[in-house]
């Protein structure tokens, strides 16, 4: 059994931001519906072959997506679910791994729209990949805005 050093390094914070057109409640429902997240998913990245939610507190998601001719699956555990003002995830690739990350959505009403801020925690580890992050993340938000119109 290979060993993994632990890192003591703190969490990198990536935070992304964007207003959508839609009510809290269509915003919070598009992370639940997996019909909605195979739309908004990783947007040209690859094809998504499987969904599955169970969105409960303890519940999990995967999110089963083609890269490069391999099958990478997206998977977290529902840590708060608030309809319609935060849920609270993990993120990792695989679910068990040493190095999964913490994803919070916060949503709050703003006119007629929605203001939603998306913090992930990134794991020391992966710490170089923020601007990364920061970028897929903007895309599948830009993704998610085009699916609730």
């Amino acid at each position: 059994m290979k060993e993994r050093a632990v890192s003591t390094q703190p969490h990198t914070m990536v935070c992304v931001a964007r207003h959508f057109d839609a009510p809290p409640e269509r915003v919070f429902d598009a992370w639940l519906d997996p019909e909605k997240a195979r739309y908004w998913f990783a947007p040209g990245m690859g094809e998504v072959t499987h969904v599955e939610i169970h969105a409960r507190v303890g519940g999990f998601f995967s999110v089963v997506q083609i890269r490069n001719g391999s099958e990478i699956d997206h998977r977290g555990e529902f840590l708060k679910i608030d309809r319609p003002r935060q849920l609270i995830f993990t993120w990792g690739v695989p679910l068990d791994s040493p190095d999964t990350a913490r994803v919070v959505i916060d949503i709050v009403p703003s006119g007629l729209g929605t203001e939603l801020t998306l913090t992930h925690e990134l794991h020391p580890d992966w710490a170089t990949q923020s601007a990364q992050t920061e970028e897929a993340w903007g895309r599948m938000l830009e993704a998610m805005d085009e699916t609730l119109r």
